[in-house]
């Protein structure tokens, strides 16, 4: 059975810098893409970061130099460093795993709400 078990959202105040994680069972995480997405209210689902086995990264523009996606395959864990923090960051984060054209396993959201 596969799980992405996600952690490390709550309530931050703008500029800070929470970390999130995203631990993977029933899979071989090496092999897969892993990636953040978030949902804002009222928006469609986007993807904010990725990485894959090798280490290769991608980020969407709003988050480059902000956010670093870095993983542990050895922990089967993937990680989000989120600095700079701002409201606009406000959504539910969604740990991916991702591999070939059709498999895809979704975490089940951590709540990250920026306010002061």
């Amino acid at each position: 059975q596969v799980q992405l078990v996600e952690s490390g959202g709550g309530l931050v105040q703008p500029g800070g810098s929470p970390r999130l994680s995203c631990a993977a069972s029933g899979i071989i995480f090496s092999i897969y893409v892993m990636g953040w997405y978030r949902q804002a209210p009222g928006k469609q689902r986007e993807l904010v970061a990725a990485i894959t086995g090798g280490g290769t990264t991608n980020y969407v523009d709003s988050v480059k130099g902000r956010f670093t996606i870095s993983r542990d395959n050895a922990k089967k864990t993937v990680y989000l460093q989120m600095n700079s923090l701002k409201p606009e960051d406000t959504a539910v984060y969604y740990c991916n795993a991702h591999y070939g054209q059709k498999v895809d396993y979704w975490g089940q959201g951590t709540q990250v709400t920026v306010s002061s």
